[in-house]
Order: C-alpha cells, then sequence, then structure tokens
C-alpha cells in the first residue's frame, strides 16, 4: 500500500495479524530483503514492512534536508498512527537500525523492544563526524556524476561485504536487482540527509532507553561487533549475540539462524 506523509509517498507493506513487528532495511536495499525473516513471523505476528525515505517504492525527494534521519522516524511514527498502531517492536538493519534507534530513544511510548542488526548510535565526536560527511558527500557526488550501475559495482566490492561473495549466484543477483533498482536521487541524499557523519550521536542517550534491546553482529564484522559491546555497556537491558561465521547482514547470510535468534528475544 501506499500512505502519503507530509506530501511524501511511501511503500507500505503488511503480513500476517498479531502482536506488531516493524522491519527497517539498510542503505541501498528495500523491504523486501526482509522477506525470507517475515517468512518466519507472519503465522503469528503482524509484520510492517516500509521503503525508507530514498529507497524501493518510497519518493526520493530532491530536498536533502527532508532525509534528515529525526524527520523520517517522524514519518514513520505517522505512518503507525495511520494504521492506528500504538506500538511495535523494531528490527532495524544498519542505516535503518539507526533509525530503529532515533524512533526508540524520541518515541520510547511506542516501541515495545528493539532489535539492532549491525548497527550503531552513531559517531560521538563531532571531528570524527564531519570527516564522515566530508566522505558521504564525496560519494555522493561520485554516484551523481557516475550513475547507479557504477556504484552497485563499487558497492559490492567494499570489504564490509566480502562474505557474500559466497551466497548462492542466485541470491546475489537478487541483490543487485533490487539495489540498481533504487533511483540515483534517492540514495545520494540519504547519504547526505542520513548518513553516519550527519546524524546525531546517540551515545549520551542509550542510558534512557529501557526497553528491551537485542544487539546483533557477525564475528567477521569486527568493528560492529566492538560498537555492539560498548554500546551494551550504556544500554539499561541489552543483550548482544555475536554469529560466527558471518559478516555485516546477518539476515542475508544466515536467515534462519538469525529468525531463530529474533524468535528466542521476543
Amino acid at each position: 500500500m501506499k500512505i502519503v506523509v507530509s506530501d511524501i509517498t511511501y511503500y507500505v507493506e503488511i503480513r500476517g495479524k498479531g502482536s506488531s513487528l516493524l522491519f527497517l532495511h539498510g542503505f541501498t536495499g528495500s523491504s523486501q530483503n526482509w522477506l525470507p525473516i517475515v517468512s518466519m513471523f507472519e503465522d503469528t505476528y503482524q509484520c510492517i514492512l516500509i521503503d525508507i525515505l530514498g529507497h524501493g517504492r518510497t519518493d526520493s525527494p530532491a530536498n536533502s534536508k527532508l532525509y534528515d534521519i529525526e524527520k523520517v522516524s517522524r514519518d514513520i511514527i505517522s505512518i503507525l498512527d495511520e494504521l492506528l498502531i500504538d506500538n511495535v517492536t523494531l528490527i532495524g538493519y544498519s542505516m535503518g537500525g539507526r533509525l530503529a534507534l532515533a524512533l526508540a530513544i524520541n518515541y520510547p511510548q511506542r516501541i515495545n523492544k528493539l532489535i539492532l542488526e549491525s548497527s550503531s548510535p552513531g559517531l560521538l565526536l563531532e571531528s570524527e563526524r564531519n570527516i564522515r560527511s566530508e566522505n558521504d558527500l564525496k560519494l555522493a557526488n561520485d554516484i551523481r556524476k557516475n550513475g547507479i550501475e557504477w556504484f552497485v559495482n563499487y558497492w559490492e566490492q567494499i570489504p564490509l561485504f566480502e562474505t557474500q561473495h559466497s551466497l548462492s549466484t542466485e541470491v546475489k543477483q537478487a541483490i543487485r536487482k533490487q539495489r540498481l533498482n533504487n533511483k540515483t536521487v534517492g540514495l545520494v541524499n540519504s547519504l547526505i540527509g542520513m548518513g553516519t557523519g550527519s546524524q546525531p550521536s546517540y551515545w549520551d542517550r542509550l542510558g534512557s532507553l529501557e526497553i528491551p534491546v537485542l544487539l546483533i553482529c557477525g564475528e567477521v564484522d569486527q568493528k560492529f561487533c566492538e560498537i555492539a559491546k560498548q554500546m551494551s555497556k550504556k544500554l539499561p537491558n541489552a543483550k548482544v549475540e555475536k554469529i560466527t561465521g558471518v559478516g555485516h547482514a546477518i539476515h542475508v547470510e544466515h536467515p534462519k539462524f538469525f529468525g531463530k535468534i529474533v524468535s528466542e528475544f521476543l
């Protein structure tokens, strides 16, 4: 279905009935990335999938300020209001995890539990955020100049996704096709407006988050496992699950095990 919020049309898909699970995908992804996981939960839960601004079938506006992570989190609350859903459990991956954390911190009364996969509260120091913003802007300009296919070729080869090279040809082709379906302006503005360098740091606000939080990371993805470890020290009610033999995208590389861990937490 399509839901209009602040003159922006969001693509939303609902599967199953029961308590609500809201899934938020990563950068270059779409709601469809979650379907193998959703198939494990839709018999007992209402699964809500949203294409985040600039991705999939949601609009990709030209104004990068509309992609501000706290503005987008307000949009998602408006979508839940439209659907008459009072509270949800959030499952967010990477960029979607940062967005999920923004939602949980700013709208704690609407969130039951929080599951973050390979995600972070942003960068602690302003100097780090400035450097990251400059790098994101450079990459955004390269995408604008060279186009989506160039970027997808580049993105597939970054070290973060090295473990995905062992996925089946069918899965890799499906991921590539979905990435290529994104719009240049959407990815460019997501980097500028919702990138790690442009979002607020939530490190100092983690202590206020009293709901149960599950932090999932892949053993090979050492950077995000260390972030999860540091986050768990600040969160009052957190559990860390480090998954052996996988990297950044656990739900893609080992979906059945990911589903099992989430099910046990729920």
